[in-house]
């Protein structure tokens, strides 16, 4: 599905299913170095189980024109402007890493346009090594190395993720060398994770919120080790949120890593 967001084509992925304004909505933001096709799952499933599904090329990436957000906020802004394209009053919020800041962030400022927030792989503040944003803007083939290799706690997924011996280390690597060859004005690696680094807001956003938050973490993630999720989960809790959380045995990549828990986790925390 194609939109006009800013006056730039923006790309859609809705699980194989047309768009239904009766139903409810769910948008999915993908993290640094990603697209849709990351969602890939979790995405098919509830456009097949009464949900609209919109799993976002961010602009700049992919499928989608435009500038490629040079920061959280500015990507907030943007899936506030995907929402009234696509004529959505209401819709729930799942993003991953980058995409996790800015979900929360879009929620601080949609309010009750947002019936949920889901952070998977979250932390605040997600700091990034200086020697990591040196790598991922003068030698990313090498920060892409570096990343994938923190990112994984295994080499092949579920067979419901992305089929049978799948190597996802691999997978992961052709995905980031596509999404970085597919903007040749910006490098959206260093970008990218420089709009992590300098996000600020986590927690006044998270006190903002006005929906029942979801975090779902990773136990072996050395991205964004669940320690540095505390923080926002104790903001959510003092600000009297409805907060749950789903801890995986996996790293950084549930989506794909445990695909399947991810999944249920994400379904069951919708239908409340």
């Amino acid at each position: 599905m194609e939109l006009s967001v800013n006056g730039h084509k923006t790309y859609c992925y809705t699980g194989g299913k047309p768009f239904d304004a009766a139903q409810p909505t769910v948008v999915f933001i993908h993290g640094v170095l990603n697209d849709h096709s990351v969602w890939s799952l979790q995405s098919r499933y509830l456009a097949n189980h009464g949900w609209n599904v919109l799993a976002v090329d961010l602009p700049g990436h992919c499928r989608s024109s435009g500038e490629a957000p040079s920061s959280v906020e500015e990507a907030a802004g943007f899936i506030a402007a995907l929402l009234d394209a696509a004529g959505v009053q209401r819709a729930a919020l799942v993003g991953h890493s980058w995409g996790s800041l800015i979900a929360l962030e879009a929620a601080s400022r949609l309010k009750a346009r947002i019936s949920h927030l889901v952070l998977v792989g979250t932390a605040f503040p997600m700091k990034v090594s200086p020697a990591l944003l040196d790598a991922s803007l003068n030698e990313p083939m090498k920060a892409l190395k570096l990343v994938n290799v923190f990112s994984r706690s295994t080499l092949a997924p579920p067979p419901s993720a992305l089929g049978p011996g799948t190597w996802v280390y691999g997978a992961s690597m052709a995905l980031g060398r596509r999404v970085l060859a597919s903007n040749a004005t910006v490098n959206v690696f260093h970008r990218g994770f420089q709009a992590c680094d300098r996000y600020a807001n986590g927690e006044a956003a998270m006190a903002a919120i006005a929906c029942p938050v979801l975090f779902v973490l990773g136990a072996q993630d050395q991205m964004t080790q669940p320690k540095a999720a505390r923080g926002l989960i104790a903001a959510a809790r003092n600000a009297g949120k409805v907060v749950q959380i789903a801890s995986l045995t996996v790293g950084h990549h549930q989506m794909t890593e445990a695909p399947d828990a991810t999944l249920f986790a994400i379904r069951d925390f919708l239908k409340a």
